[in-house]
C-alpha cells in the first residue's frame, strides 16, 4: 500500500472523488442488487455483508443513487423473507428459553444468490440486521419512498432482533463472540427505533422496549470514563463505536456521552487523520482505516467542528490510489508491524476497493456538502 497523499485536496478535488466513489460503487453493484465487499481480496470475494452493504447503501441513496440502494434492499428482503422459517424458529426457540446455538442464527454475510457461504467464517453478528432497518427506513424517508416492498421483511428483522439482541456475538471485526459489543447494541437500537414507526403495534411496543432497554444497559455496563466501551464491562475504546453517535445517533454527539465518545477515539485512535480500530488491533498490522476516518469526520459534522471534518475527509482522499480506488486500511502508521506480513501471505494484498470505504466516503461529503447532492 503507497503511503498516505499529504497534499492539500481542493474542494473541486474532493468532488471529484466524491463522483468517482459513487460510480465505483454502481459500477460493482451485482445484478441481484448485492454490493460486494470488495470485488478482488480473497477472503471477501463473492459475498456481500448485511452491516457493509447498508452503509454503502446509505452513502448511495444520501448522494442520490435512489434505485441503486432501493435493489441492495431488496435483496435484504428476499434473503429474510426466504428465510421466514428459520427466524420463526429462532424467535420460538428464545421465547421458550432455550435460544439455538450460534450455528443456527442467521449469517453474517452471503452470496450474490442469496445464500450462506460454504467456507467456515466468524458468522454470528446481529448487528448488520439492525444496521439494515435502520438504513432501509431511513432510505424511505429521505426519498420519500413507501417501506411496503420490504415491510415483512422488517417485520421479520425486527423479530429476530427483538427475540436475540441479549446474546453475545461476534463484533464488526468478526472477534470476541463471548461479548456484548456496545457498537452492536447501538446498531440494533438504531434499527429497531426506526423500524417501530412502521410496525404494528404489538411489534412497535416490543422493538421500543428492547430500545429502552437496550440503553440502560449501556448506561450501566458500557460506559467507561463517562464514555461508550467497547464491550460491556470493558475500558477500551473502539472506532465502531462512532457510528452509534452519527449517523446512526443513539447517543447524540452534543451529549455528554456522544462528546466524551468522540474525544476518546480522537485521541487514543486517530493519528494525523487515519483512524485505527483500537488500539491493539493487528489485522494486517492494526492500520489506518479511510472509512474510520470518515465515521469520525461525521461525528465532528454531528458536533458542530466543520474544519475538522473536512481535515477527515482529506484524509481518507490521500488514501485513493492512482485509479481513484479506496483501500480498507493503509500501513503509513502499523500498531504492530511484525503482523503485516502474516495477513498478506494468508489473504494478500489489503482490500482494495473497499465499497464500505466508498460509501462512507461519500456519506461525509454529502454533510460536508461536498459533491452532487443540492
Amino acid at each position: 500500500m503507497t503511503a498516505v497523499e499529504s497534499r492539500a485536496w481542493t474542494l473541486p478535488e474532493l468532488a471529484a472523488l466524491a463522483d468517482s466513489s459513487f460510480d465505483t460503487i454502481l459500477a460493482l453493484q451485482d445484478p441481484s442488487g448485492a454490493y460486494p465487499a470488495s470485488p478482488t481480496f480473497s477472503a471477501y470475494r463473492g459475498y456481500s455483508w448485511f452491516r457493509d452493504g447498508a452503509f454503502i447503501a446509505d452513502g448511495v441513496s444520501a448522494y442520490g443513487g435512489v434505485e441503486s440502494a432501493s435493489r441492495f434492499h431488496d435483496w435484504c428482503a428476499g434473503i429474510l423473507v426466504a428465510r421466514e422459517q428459520q427466524i420463526g424458529r429462532i424467535v420460538a426457540a428464545a421465547a421458550d428459553g432455550h435460544p439455538v446455538p450460534d450455528s443456527e442464527m442467521l449469517p453474517t454475510r452471503f452470496t450474490f444468490a442469496g445464500q450462506a457461504g460454504d467456507d467456515e467464517w466468524w458468522d454470528f453478528q446481529l448487528d448488520g440486521y439492525g444496521t439494515w432497518l435502520w438504513a432501509v427506513v431511513e432510505h424511505g424517508r429521505r426519498h420519500g419512498l413507501s417501506l411496503r416492498p420490504w415491510s415483512r421483511a422488517i417485520e421479520l428483522a425486527t423479530d429476530y432482533l427483538v427475540s436475540s439482541w441479549t446474546r453475545p456475538c461476534f463484533d464488526w471485526w468478526e472477534e470476541r463472540v463471548e461479548e456484548v459489543h456496545v457498537s452492536t447494541l447501538g446498531c440494533i437500537a438504531a434499527g429497531l427505533l426506526a423500524a417501530a414507526a412502521h410496525l404494528d403495534e404489538s411489534r412497535a411496543l416490543a422493538a421500543r422496549g428492547a430500545v429502552n432497554e437496550i440503553r440502560a444497559l449501556i448506561r450501566t455496563k458500557g460506559i467507561v470514563d463517562g464514555r461508550l466501551a467497547k464491550w460491556l464491562g470493558s475500558t477500551a475504546v473502539d472506532a465502531s463505536l462512532l457510528s452509534v453517535i452519527h449517523p446512526l445517533g443513539v447517543f447524540p454527539a452534543a451529549g455528554s456521552i456522544g462528546a466524551a465518545t468522540i474525544a476518546a477515539i480522537d485521541e487514543q485512535l486517530n493519528v494525523d487523520g487515519g483512524v485505527h480500530r483500537y488500539n491493539t488491533d493487528t489485522f494486517y498490522g492494526g492500520g489506518q482505516w479511510p472509512l474510520l476516518s470518515c465515521m469520525l469526520g461525521l461525528a465532528f459534522c454531528a458536533a458542530g467542528e466543520r474544519d475538522r471534518a473536512l481535515e477527515q475527509l482529506r484524509w481518507a482522499a490521500g488514501t485513493a490510489t492512482a485509479e481513484h480506488h479506496l483501500p480498507e486500511q493503509v500501513a503509513d502508521h502499523l500498531i504492530d508491524p511484525s503482523m503485516r506480513q502474516q495477513w498478506v501471505d494468508r489473504w494478500g494484498t489489503v482490500a482494495t476497493p473497499l465499497l464500505w470505504s466508498h460509501a462512507m466516503y461519500l456519506r461525509l461529503a454529502v454533510e460536508l456538502g461536498i459533491g452532487r447532492p443540492a
